[in-house]
């Protein structure tokens, strides 16, 4: 009996102290983190300012917060937007990505083992443009049309939403894929009739090359795009003390830009990217920067993503139902709240996007 008792005080201390070791190895910090973000820089050295997130890089917070480690930050920005991410992801090559709703979702349906762990500007709007002296004066005119969409980005299913709110489907327009650049260009040679996309046409319209036809600012949250903070897997159960600390320092920029008195700063960087200060207000005239800029993921956030998700099985992009609320896990958040001493800082909003009155429970 003794010698039973002996071997199972040495078996539980050898367990003590694995489970010690393996919680050690968790916390040690990685030498290098890798970041993606799904949208191209300016500039060389590159410059991205856009949302919280580009506030925090070009501030250096987030070199900041890891210097004194000595860890380094790899930054990639993908003109490639959402797919160049996910094939990144594939490959190995990132541990975190700034990304948004739908190219996460195909790479969550593909295999991708991520985490959703923060928003990272919601809501955001999108913009129906034509050329000057075209005859489209709404939605339902596309029938036909050559019509410029980024194909597997998050604007394709907004676009999908909305044609479908006015009894049209992709297959009743000639939808021509192209990127970004690609689309302003077109509108401003008036090689397609019209184009879907984001910020961008604004300025094309004060240039007197566009009208905008159609914008959901100010419409139902339904035909808005989400983008959140996305995390490995593999890192994130490696290493959760880095993955808190990258959390940390995009509520850190959240709560600074919700600052009335830091807003004048925050336009003036934004407009680094290419867009006037009276352009970017004039985007973000909807909500309140507070509201846009909202780390949460709340149940507005996981219901865009749950529709996201049952839109892309519907239209064959994925062939597998991408389950959210297990991919969703707000341990670093709320850890990253804490520290900040920000909870309930934000008010959560219900599917609705009306404010749900409570605080979001600490949960995976």
């Amino acid at each position: 009996m003794k010698n039973m008792f002996i071997k199972m005080t040495r078996a539980a201390l050898a367990g003590g102290l694995m489970f010690a070791a393996m919680a050690s190895h968790a916390e040690a910090l990685p030498k290098v983190i890798r970041i993606g973000v799904a949208s191209p820089s300016v500039g060389n050295p590159p410059r991205f300012t856009t949302g919280a997130y580009g506030l925090a890089y070009t501030k250096g917070w987030f070199d900041e917060e890891f210097r004194k480690d000595g860890v380094k930050l790899e930054w990639t920005f993908f003109k490639g937007a959402g797919p160049a991410v996910n094939e990144a992801l594939t490959n190995h090559q990132l541990d975190f990505a700034l990304q948004g709703d739908l190219p996460a979702v195909i790479g969550r349906s593909s295999g991708l083992k991520t985490r959703l762990i923060a928003a990272a500007t919601v809501r955001t709007n999108i913009y129906l443009a034509a050329p000057p002296d075209s005859q489209i004066k709404t939605i339902k005119d596309l029938k036909g049309k050559r019509v410029g969409v980024f194909v597997g980005t998050n604007m394709q299913l907004v676009v999908d939403r909305i044609l479908a709110a006015n009894g049209l489907t992709e297959k009743d327009l000639r939808i021509v894929n192209l990127d970004t650049g690609s689309l302003n260009a077109a509108i401003a040679s008036k090689s397609i009739d019209a184009a879907f996309s984001f910020v961008d046409f604004l300025s094309l319209r004060d240039k007197g090359l566009a009208k905008i036809i159609y914008t959901n600012r100010g419409a139902s949250p339904v035909f808005t795009r989400q983008n959140a903070l996305l995390v490995t897997d593999e890192f994130a159960t490696q290493y959760p003390e880095a993955t808190t600390r990258i959390v940390k320092t995009l509520v850190r920029s959240a709560h600074w830009v919700s600052q009335e008195a830091n807003q004048p700063e925050a336009f003036q960087q934004w407009s680094q990217m290419g867009f006037s200060e009276a352009i970017l207000r004039e985007d973000a005239s909807g909500e309140p920067l507070k509201s846009l800029q909202s780390p949460l993921l709340d149940d507005f956030f996981v219901s865009r993503y749950k529709a996201v998700a049952q839109e892309t099985l519907k239209l064959k992009l994925t062939r597998n139902q991408v389950e959210v609320n297990s991919w969703v896990d707000r341990r670093f958040l709320d850890a990253a709240l804490k520290q900040l001493q920000l909870t309930g800082y934000w008010t959560p909003l219900d599917a609705n996007a009306k404010p749900a009155g409570t605080a979001v429970a600490a949960s995976k």
